[in-house]
């Protein structure tokens, strides 16, 4: 497979070029900022707002923006109301931890549920929280994975199809695959991304590979 690989962000200058890659959220906050745009936003918000931006769309708003909550610093209680701005720092833990007791763990897929939901409050994020800590007791249970967690998503599916294939080499298939042109910017398994194990990629170190068979 030779495909090109992922140019940098900073220089795209159409929604047809920027919506042929994956871009990790750290670059596309790169893009807003050149662009005078708003960082703040799930994956899904930046994406489409780079979008709309490059397509004349959206233009670098000439006001300066109101004042976040400081996440950090601000009196929790169950009726705050959940912004974009949402950080997952000591000060929500410990208030979600008191709330719930110490079985408190802050999972991936509750953080994503939180981030997603601005405008819901803390105390329906505690319930919802609930729910999700009684559907993980049950047998069989498997975590749903955000439809915005493209690289868990990825590495779920390259295991399943090879269960004996070791985490560290689906990650290195990760690393280049989300490198390569992806449609609508979500990079999905195909069987031959195993040829990115063998030869390895310069940089990427001498992994020990897992038996796919």
């Amino acid at each position: 497979m030779d495909l090109e690989d992922r140019p940098d962000i900073l220089s795209i200058t159409s929604s047809e070029e920027f919506d042929r890659w994956y871009w990790p959220v750290a670059e596309m906050q790169n893009l807003c900022r050149e662009r005078g745009l708003p960082t703040s936003g799930l994956k899904a918000e930046l994406r489409a707002r780079l979008l709309g931006h490059l397509r004349g769309e959206i233009t670098a708003p000439g006001t300066t923006p109101r004042k976040p909550k400081n996440w950090s610093k601000a009196v929790l209680t169950r009726d705050t109301i959940i912004d974009a701005n949402v950080t997952f720092g000591c000060n929500l833990r410990n208030f979600l931890k008191q709330e719930i007791g110490p079985k408190f763990r802050c999972t991936g897929e509750f953080m994503d549920w939180v981030k997603s939901h601005p405008g819901r409050s803390l105390g329906e994020a505690i319930a919802q929280w609930h729910l999700f800590h009684t559907r993980a007791q049950q047998p069989g249970f498997r975590r749903e994975i955000a439809s915005c967690n493209n690289y868990l998503q990825y590495l779920r599916d390259l295991r399943d199809a090879h269960p004996n294939l070791t985490l560290t080499d689906a990650k290195l298939c990760w690393a280049v695959k989300s490198k390569k042109p992806a449609v609508n910017g979500f990079v999905v398994y195909e069987e031959t991304d195993l040829s990115f194990l063998d030869p390895r990629p310069v940089g990427l170190g001498s992994l020990q590979k897992g038996n796919s068979n």
